[in-house]
């Protein structure tokens, strides 16, 4: 998130934007990354359980991350128009879990929401905190097609590392002593 640890609000949907899946980009994204013949064949994905052409999965993913990322970079200036200073993001720990709940369409026009759900702070890295987010897609016809349990560090605003550790990080760069304070 684009806001200080403290800052994040819980329960509060925020749109990513929306995106138009055209038979085109379907294709294209199949035949690079994902080769299944209902992703890339339209005559023979009429065949198959889909009953059509289908967007990947992974295409689905893909396109919410992007709209993720670039809605949260685009957040920064919000926050530095109300006077503030953008927080500080990290990477992700990982998915907790992923739905694909229905096909995506050639034509589907999907908008992606992401909500926090609960934050706390990190126990194994200090001045940090994880977000655990829910990320939604909906189709044009308000159908879930894609749900996923997102975890993301987020930095504290206002962390001190403790002056025991302060010590014994200054304490390493001292020639001979870092032998001794590693043991």
């Amino acid at each position: 998130m684009t806001r200080w640890f403290e800052d994040v609000q819980i329960d509060m949907p925020f749109d990513l934007g929306t995106h138009t899946f055209t038979e085109d980009e379907i294709i294209r994204f199949g035949t690079l990354y994902d080769p299944q013949y209902f992703h890339t064949n339209p005559e023979a994905a009429a065949q198959s359980h889909f009953g059509g052409l289908v967007a990947s999965g992974w295409h689905t993913v893909s396109v919410g991350h992007r709209l993720m990322v670039d809605r949260l970079v685009a957040e920064e200036d919000v926050v530095r128009a109300e006077g503030g200073e953008p927080g500080v993001s990290g990477p992700s720990p990982g998915v907790n879990r992923m739905d694909f709940k229905a096909p995506v369409r050639p034509g589907d026009t999907v908008r992606y929401t992401l909500t926090v759900t609960g934050k706390r702070r990190s126990n194994s890295i200090p001045g940090w905190g994880l977000l655990f987010n829910l990320l939604e897609a909906h189709n044009q016809h308000g159908d879930l097609v894609y749900s996923a349990d997102l975890v993301g560090f987020s930095k504290l605003r206002d962390y001190r590392m403790p002056l025991r550790v302060r010590a014994m990080l200054a304490l390493t760069k001292v020639p001979g002593l870092k032998a001794l304070v590693q043991r």
